[in-house]
């Protein structure tokens, strides 16, 4: 049923933006796309390190359709 979706949430990290964007995707997918996010919007240096963290910090999508 191909890969299963996860999510991150610009939410679960305060920041002084009050960023609300979520992405959702594959797991890699989903990393590299937050770790640009990040070094973009937020300053962060997009290093191994950041994507380690943002990979902990992913959550299964729960799916809204059928």
């Amino acid at each position: 049923m191909g890969q299963e979706r996860k999510v991150i949430d610009c939410r679960d990290f305060p920041s002084e933006s009050g960023c609300s964007l979520a992405i959702s995707g594959t797991e890699d997918e989903v990393v590299r796309a937050a770790a640009e996010h990040a070094a973009s919007v937020h300053g962060e240096a997009d290093t191994p390190q950041l994507r380690d963290q943002l990979r902990a910090a992913l959550k299964d999508e729960v799916p809204t359709h059928t």
